[in-house]
């Protein structure tokens, strides 16, 4: 028979220049799987810098995150 193997697809929300990526996010809170869902884009594309940013701020600054690899 034939085997089938169903992958995961990854989508990166923003990447930028091919040096940052960008994964933005609207919730209450960060957790942990958001973390880990960046630093997977990260690893896999190879590119060592990714900001996390919640929208779900009274200000902007206070949702970013910097990752580095």
């Amino acid at each position: 028979g034939v085997q089938t193997c169903a992958l995961p697809i990854y989508r990166i929300d923003i990447l930028v220049d091919e040096k940052l990526i960008l994964e933005l996010k609207a919730v209450e809170s960060m957790k942990a799987i958001h973390e880990a869902q960046l630093l997977t884009y990260m690893k896999l594309s190879r590119i060592d810098t990714g900001l996390l940013i919640n929208f779900n701020v009274r200000k902007l600054v206070d949702g970013i995150k910097r990752f580095k690899l």
